[in-house]
């Protein structure tokens, strides 16, 4: 017997070249034959015309006999595009056979970290104890010179004490704290050593999910918002032993460092904000509250903060560390990365982070080997003229052999790789919602007519308000980026995209006989969002800082002048080759055991 959906498929198939005369403005002479096929078919079939239809777009005017429409599939912030980013240029599978080839399946192994054992004697004073790296306090746990507890304590202390001062606290987790450290300290008495970061308590971004705490994201809107899972590096950290804190404070939707409970401040210059987005990660552990802290980048937040707090921070390269259960802004650009008070602390906590995740398809595994004798004169290193010379002198003194480098590559046309359009995205499902709390027609948005967030960074009026009339763009100011993607034409966004490819490419062949290079501090931060590459920031040197500086510090245009600023740590910045991260960190690492300006710490009383 014949079915009579294939024979009606079949029918279509075949009236699909049957030649169709253009002059003819009546009925489409397909369309007519096909319904006059199964009128005539349905008596033999029992099926009925009107249930019977066309393919997709067959029908008069390309819209008749349509199915009835299907609600759309509700999106979050966090379901992933089937497009996917990849910063190397020929693509990750030519990067995995490459790597293969030259190393074997061995590269993929995860080398232990080994902590180098404390010697000497315990600092007596809390404060002493708090501002220690990282790695320092493990050596203390592991010899059993100090507890999880007794540090987790003195630092629920000062997040306590100086919350009022710093304001970058938004959770504190003091009950779940106390009993991981606990734990922790259980474990290590029966014999069971997670590892480097066993016992060593930290703090996190507030835009990660914590089964059962708050999630914020920065935002009022948000300050209720739980989640039932755990965002995959705070699995990864609770699994390697380290014990969460905190959840600090994030810039509104990761922008600045003004969240919904005021702004978050730099602890060696409190009349200066401590940057964005990663503020909370940034003033925390610069201020001695924390071990260290995660931070996250789509376009400077864990470099602009790093660099005003006086921090060593790592943003890798793009891919190395899983994101899911995190705020998204970009898809193509987030990343996730340590905040620490030493470059060993970086190295130590990503060796854990780093690796694929299935959940997160952006992720690959790629070596990871720190090395604390690294020979500088082995590695190409590019210097550029806006370079910090007292960095490159001290590097150059240790063995280091600078390469002059000049301008990095350009593509010109190329308008932010289409961060608003991602931001749009991520962000629809609050947009829809706000929009109606505003009365903002989304119908109805101007286009855009330049570079802003509206096009040329004005709230435009809408169709059908005039001007001197309440502006209901003006009332976005929740998320004016969210809404400024939203009037890119899909041409457009894919176009920008295939210029950033030809930008990573160009990158590609800039970065081909180098290993890193040293450059103007934050001068790479928008490129480097783009093409993946990773980034180590370092003290060098103890100064006042310049004024304003990297990120922003609010105020408005009224403000009072701001108050002299007090000597702290000023930052360098080692941009890597792609997957280079251990590479960078190594030199960093050498820059630091030459120096001391990374043990300098801020008076908070």
């Amino acid at each position: 017997m014949i079915d009579p959906l294939d024979f009606l498929a079949q029918a279509e198939a075949d009236l699909a070249h049957v030649d169709h005369d253009p002059a003819n403005v009546g009925v489409d002479r397909r369309q007519f034959l096909f319904y006059s096929l199964v009128t005539a078919a349905a008596a033999q079939f029992g099926a009925t015309a009107a249930g019977a239809q066309p393919p997709a777009g067959r029908g008069a005017g390309g819209g008749g006999f349509q199915p009835p429409a299907q609600p759309p599939v509700p999106l979050g912030n966090g379901e992933a595009p089937a497009l996917q980013f990849m910063p190397y240029p020929g693509g990750t599978g030519a990067l995995m056979e490459q790597l293969v080839r030259e190393r074997g399946a061995a590269a993929f192994a995860r080398p232990p970290f080994a902590v180098t054992p404390w010697t000497g004697a315990v600092p007596a004073d809390d404060e002493a104890l708090a501002f220690l790296p990282a790695h320092r306090i493990s050596a203390l746990i592991k010899a059993r010179k100090l507890t999880s507890r007794r540090i987790t304590d003195v630092y629920l202390a000062r997040l306590e004490r100086l919350t009022p001062t710093l304001n970058c606290v938004v959770t504190l987790m003091k009950d779940s704290a106390r009993a991981e450290a606990d734990r922790c300290d259980a474990e290590l008495k029966a014999g069971r050593d997670r590892g480097p970061l066993h016992g060593v308590p930290y703090g996190l971004k507030d835009l990660f999910a914590t089964k059962g705490v708050p999630t914020t994201w920065g935002s009022p809107d948000f300050k209720d918002q739980v989640f039932d899972y755990d965002a995959e590096i705070v699995v990864r950290l609770r699994e390697a032993g380290a014990v969460l804190l905190a959840k600090l404070s994030t810039g509104l939707y990761a922008q600045n460092d003004w969240w919904f409970g005021g702004r978050t401040n730099n602890p060696w210059n409190l009349s200066q904000g401590s940057s964005g987005s990663s503020a909370g990660p940034g003033s925390a552990t610069a201020g001695g509250c924390v071990a260290f802290a995660i931070g996250t980048e789509t376009q400077g937040s864990i470099v602009s903060p790093s660099i005003r707090c006086g921090l060593s921070a790592l943003r890798p390269t793009y891919g190395r560390v899983s994101r899911h259960g995190g705020m998204v802004l970009s898809w193509s650009q987030d990343r996730v990365g340590p905040m620490c008070r030493t470059i060993e602390d970086c190295a130590m906590v990503f060796s854990v982070l780093h690796g694929a995740d299935p959940k997160d398809a952006s992720t690959l595994t790629m070596p990871f080997r720190f090395d604390r004798k690294i020979a500088l004169g082995s590695l190409r290193v590019g210097v550029d003229p806006a370079a910090p010379k007292e960095f490159v002198d001290k590097l150059q003194a240790l063995g280091m052999r600078p390469t002059p480098i000049g301008p990095r590559p350009t593509v010109p046309g190329m308008q932010g790789g289409g961060l608003n359009v991602e931001y749009a995205a991520a962000f629809d499902f609050f947009v829809q919602r706000k929009a109606k709390e505003i009365g903002l027609d989304l119908n109805a948005l101007p286009e855009r007519t330049g570079n802003g967030p509206y096009g040329n960074g004005k709230p435009a009026l809408p169709a059908g308000v005039a001007e001197g009339q309440p502006n209901p763009m003006a009332a976005a100011d929740w998320n004016p980026r969210f809404v400024g993607g939203r009037t890119t034409r899909a041409w457009e966004f894919v176009n920008n995209q295939r210029r950033r490819m030809l930008l990573v490419g160009q990158w590609g062949t800039f970065m081909k006989d180098l290993d890193l290079f040293i450059a103007a501090p934050s001068a790479d931060v928008a490129a480097n969002a783009q093409t993946g590459h990773p980034c180590a920031v370092v003290p060098y040197k103890f100064d006042v800082p310049a004024s304003g500086g990297p990120g922003g510090g609010g105020g408005g245009g009224n403000a009072a002048p701001a108050p002299p600023l007090n000597p702290q740590p000023i930052c360098a910045t080692l941009i890597g080759n792609l997957y280079r991260d251990d590479t960078i960190l190594s030199v960093a690492h050498q820059f630091q055991q030459a120096t001391d300006v990374h043990t300098r710490r801020p008076s908070l009383g």
